[in-house]
C-alpha cells in the first residue's frame, strides 16, 4: 500500500496503478493551484449585494418616518464565483482521502508526521477546511481578506511536486548539498548590503542635492539589496558623484559576490544529476542506495591487513619473480634469491 500511493510516475518500471495515481495527485495539485490563482482575476469575482435600509419622511402633515429597501451592487467589496469553492471541495477530497491513505499505510507514524512535504499537505487541507468553516459560522467578519491571506499557504503544495518528479528532487538536493555556501552567500551579502547603504546614505548628502532619495539607511538598504543582487528597479537612483561612486563598487561587489559561489553549486547539481542518471539505467532491483554506515562495514568486513612488520618471506619474493617478464629483470628471470 505504501509503494502503491507513494510511487512516482517518473519511477521506471512502476505499475499501471502507481502511473494513474501520480497522474491523479499531479493533476490536482496543478487544477488547486490554478484555481486558487484565477479567482483572485476581477473578471472572476462576483460583486456583493448588499440591502440599503433608507428612511424618509412623506410629504403632508404626517410626520411618521417610512422606510425604504433597496439592493445594490457594492463593487468595492467581491468574492469568487461559485465555481471555485466546488472546484476546492473536489481537490481536497482528493487531497484529505490521499493524506489519511498514506497515514494509514505508513509503517513508521512519527517519520511520517514529521515529514516537511507531508506537514505542507497537511496544513494547506486544514486552512480548507477552517476557511469552509469561518464562511459558515463567521460570514459576518469584516475583515475577510486578512483571513484570506493565510489561504495562501495553499500554493505550498508545489512542494508536492517533488514526489512526482526527479528534477526537482535534484534541485533540493543540490541546494541541500550546498548549504554551507548559501549560508555564507547570504552572510555577505548582508554584509555588504549595510556597509554601502551606509555609505550612499552619507554620501548623498555630502553634496547640495534638493532631489535627494535617500532620507535614512533603511531606504538604502532597499537600494543595496537591489543593486547587489544585479536587479535595478530604477526607483531610487545616486544623484551625486559620491553617490554615484558608492553605487558603481556596490554593483561589482554584488557581481562578485553573487558568482562566487556559483561554481560549487553547479558542480553539486552536476554530480546528482549524472547519479540519477546512471542509477535510472540500473536494474530495478539494483537501485536502492546503500546507507553510508552500510558500506563502511561490508569494507571493513572485506579488507585484510597487510603485514608491514619484518622482512618479507623468500618464498613469496621468488613466487613474484617467476611471474616478473624478463624484460623488467634485464632479460633474465630469476626463480632464487641471492
Amino acid at each position: 500500500m505504501v509503494h502503491i500511493v507513494e510511487a512516482t510516475t517518473a519511477a521506471l518500471g512502476t505499475t499501471f496503478l502507481n502511473q494513474v495515481i501520480g497522474i491523479m495527485s499531479v493533476f490536482f495539485i496543478c487544477v488547486s493551484i490554478l484555481s486558487f490563482c484565477l479567482k483572485t482575476h476581477p473578471n472572476m469575482r462576483v460583486p456583493v449585494i448588499r440591502n440599503v435600509t433608507v428612511r424618509t419622511s412623506p410629504p403632508g402633515p404626517n410626520p411618521n418616518l417610512t422606510a425604504t429597501h433597496a439592493w445594490t451592487l457594492d463593487k468595492t467589496h467581491t468574492y469568487p464565483h461559485d465555481v471555485f469553492f466546488y472546484i476546492e471541495c473536489v481537490c481536497n477530497a482528493w487531497f484529505t482521502f490521499e493524506i489519511t491513505v498514506r497515514f494509514i499505510a505508513s509503517p513508521k507514524k512519527s517519520e511520517f508526521a514529521c515529514g516537511a512535504v507531508n506537514l505542507i499537505d497537511f496544513t494547506a487541507t486544514l486552512s480548507f477546511y477552517i476557511d469552509l468553516a469561518l464562511q459558515r459560522f463567521a460570514s459576518h467578519l469584516e475583515n475577510a481578506d486578512i483571513l484570506e491571506f493565510f489561504s495562501i499557504i495553499r500554493i505550498m503544495r508545489l512542494f508536492k511536486l517533488t514526489r512526482h518528479s526527479a528534477g526537482l528532487k535534484i534541485l533540493i538536493q543540490t541546494f541541500k548539498a550546498s548549504a554551507g555556501e548559501l549560508i555564507l552567500l547570504v552572510f555577505f551579502l548582508v554584509l555588504g548590503i549595510v556597509i554601502f547603504a551606509s555609505l550612499v546614505y552619507y554620501a548623498e548628502r555630502i553634496q547640495y542635492n534638493p532631489t535627494n532619495d535617500f532620507n535614512s539607511i533603511p531606504l538604502g538598504l532597499w537600494w543595496a539589496l537591489v543593486t547587489m543582487t544585479t536587479v535595478g528597479y530604477g526607483d531610487m537612483v545616486p544623484k551625486t558623484y559620491a553617490g554615484m561612486f558608492v553605487g558603481a563598487l556596490c554593483a561589482l561587489a554584488g557581481v562578485l559576490t553573487i558568482s562566487l559561489p556559483v561554481p560549487v553549486i553547479v558542480s553539486n547539481f552536476a554530480m546528482f544529476y549524472s547519479h540519477t542518471q546512471a542509477r535510472a539505467k540500473l536494474p530495478k532491483k539494483r537501485r536502492r542506495v546503500m546507507p553510508v554506515e552500510q558500506i563502511r562495514g561490508h569494507v571493513m568486513r572485506s579488507h585484510v591487513p597487510m603485514r608491514t612488520e619484518g622482512p618479507p618471506p623468500a618464498r613469496r619474493i621468488n613466487a613474484l619473480k617467476q611471474n616478473i617478464p624478463k624484460d623488467f629483470l634485464g632479460g633474465q628471470r630469476s626463480g632464487k634469491t641471492s
